[in-house]
């Protein structure tokens, strides 16, 4: 919702800790919602990140990122200013009732598996063995689009 290249913009510089380095960033994609389709298109991309957070750490700053860019979880799946999704944590499985990687609806949501395999296409899912490559052919009907927006 709002100004949302510049919401993207603001969520990187806040990432960016000295427990949080961005590597490499994706192209940014304007895609189209895929559970609540009657509200604007979204504007999404994957960062790669290093860390000296544990995954729980990782996802209380990112959540307070959320917060503090004025995130409120109102209507599931609907508008947002911003939403940061843990994808994956090196090789590790995590499955909590607050969080859970490789992030559980990765497989079905091109929006995540098209600036993913841009940066790392032949990355297996620690789960089920599969490429970003191979999750991709799956999810060809959803509809997205690269922007030139730089981040």
């Amino acid at each position: 919702m709002g100004e949302r290249e510049e919401h993207l913009r603001e969520a990187l510089r806040r990432l960016e800790t000295i427990e949080v380095r961005v590597l490499r960033k994706s192209s940014v994609y304007e895609t189209e919602p895929q559970d609540m389709h009657d509200q604007p298109w979204f504007l999404n991309l994957v960062v790669e990140i290093e860390t000296e957070f544990f995954p729980m750490q990782l996802l209380a700053w990112t959540q307070k990122i959320e917060r503090d860019m004025g995130r409120e979880r109102l209507t599931p799946k609907g508008p947002r200013t911003i939403d940061i999704d843990i994808l994956f944590y090196g090789r590790a499985v995590v499955d909590t009732p607050k969080l859970a990687i490789p992030h559980p609806r990765l497989a079905q949501r091109r929006f995540v598996l098209e600036p993913l395999g841009e940066l790392a296409p032949d990355l297996r899912h620690p789960v089920d063995g599969k490429t970003v490559r191979e999750m991709l052919t799956a999810t060809q009907g959803q509809r997205l689009r690269i922007t030139e927006i730089k981040v």
